[in-house]
């Protein structure tokens, strides 16, 4: 027996858990910041990394780009595309957890919106985690250009 078919059929399925999954966070965190979008703008200039005219366009952008790299992971369209800008915006996430926390700024990570969940070495893990995931389905799920519809076998009839 060949378990070729078998790992194949594994590593599909950690995909799948994996965008579905992803898609269900980044769903939940948007809709937490949609909720309350001035904490979430002072979550932003908390972590004194931008000007504060960026802070309103941020706050504004962030969500709406969580919720629409959410949808497209949920259903499964345009799935390498959206894990990696999830990937990319898990990095500047994670980059700046830890410079705030590098520099002792005691902050809400303002991952979830108004949540006031503490930014901590344990967002960072589960920001690694995320990437993890974000990472896998990149690079094994499926994306919606010619060559992955080329590659797919075609039907009789």
């Amino acid at each position: 027996m060949n378990p070729a078919p078998k790992k194949a059929k594994i590593l599909q399925l950690a995909v799948a858990v994996a965008r579905v999954g992803l898609g269900l966070v980044f769903a939940w965190a948007a809709i937490g910041k949609l909720g309350d979008p001035a904490t979430f703008a002072d979550d932003i200039a908390n972590y004194r990394l931008v000007p504060a005219s960026w802070v309103g366009p941020i706050a504004v952008t962030v969500p709406g780009v969580e919720l629409t790299v959410a949808a497209l992971l949920i259903v499964g369209a345009c799935t390498r595309a959206a894990a990696v800008i999830t990937s990319g915006m898990l990095v500047v996430f994670t980059v700046a957890i830890v410079q705030a926390l590098g520099r002792g700024v005691n902050l809400s990570c303002g991952c979830f919106g108004g949540t006031l969940e503490p930014a901590s070495k344990w967002t960072v893990v589960r920001d690694l985690v995320l990437l993890a995931w974000a990472a896998l389905v990149a690079g094994y799920g499926r994306g919606e250009d010619r060559e992955d519809r080329a590659a797919e076998p075609t039907r009789p009839g």
